[in-house]
């Protein structure tokens, strides 16, 4: 059975950071691109950062320069560290296999003062 667990979201102040880990099973993490997506309530999904299986990384650009994906396959794990946020990040933020639709339940984002 493929898992998909977030954690490490909270509330933090513009200009904190929080690093958000993805802890997966079921499938071999060395073999999959993964993908970090967030979503605000009533809004899509909107792409956030994804790496691939040799750590090749993009951004979108309203992250670009603050986020910083990463991955341990050997602990099956994949990060997103957020630096210099901003009350626009609040968001639900999920992992995923890049192809795949299949997401983890999210963990909550919240900026603010």
């Amino acid at each position: 059975e493929v898992q998909l667990l977030e954690s490490g979201g909270g509330l933090v102040q513009p200009g904190g950071s929080l690093r958000l880990s993805c802890e997966t099973s079921g499938f071999p993490l060395k073999s999959y691109s993964m993908t970090w997506v967030r979503q605000v309530p009533g809004k899509g999904l909107e792409w956030v950062a994804t790496i691939t299986t040799s750590t090749y990384t993009t951004y979108s650009a309203p992250v670009k320069g603050r986020f910083t994906i990463s991955r341990d396959d050997a602990k099956s794990t994949v990060y997103l560290q957020l630096n210099n946020l901003k009350s626009d990040d609040t968001a639900m933020y999920y992992c995923k296999r890049t192809a795949v639709t299949e997401r983890g339940r999210g963990t909550q984002v919240t900026v603010s003062s």
